[in-house]
């Protein structure tokens, strides 16, 4: 068992990586997710990189995948109950990123603008 500093040091590793968080967020947003629809929400994300965030989530026990074992193929994705209490620890993330979106929106624009001189 890999031993961990505190509770967010074994939070952040199973979060680990840009998209799961955003998966979590979805797939918590309702039922069994189709993979499309999974892709379409989480904009931006490689098919690699969904596919493999999604069976990172899977071997982590937070993801369960289900296939239907049908011609054309059918899988879906959903929140094991693990899963599910780790997008509800999420949620006040997500209420911080909307109450202070605008200010965050600003910050990077600096940093942005910063950088830009700094080239």
């Amino acid at each position: 068992m890999p031993g961990f500093t505190c509770g967010l040091d074994a939070t952040l590793r199973v979060i680990s990586g840009k998209w799961k968080p955003l998966i979590l967020y979805f797939l918590a947003q309702g039922g069994p997710t189709r993979y499309g629809e999974l892709r379409r929400s989480v904009r931006d994300v490689s098919d690699k990189m969904l596919i493999q965030q999604l069976k990172e989530l899977e071997a982590d026990g937070m993801v369960k995948r289900t296939d239907y074992k049908e011609v054309p193929p059918r899988v879906d994705y959903s929140l094991t109950p693990l899963g599910v209490s780790l997008a509800g620890a999420l949620v006040p993330l997500c209420t911080w990123g909307t109450e202070n979106m605008a200010e965050v929106a600003r910050v990077f624009a600096q940093r942005e603008a910063w950088n830009g001189r700094a080239r």
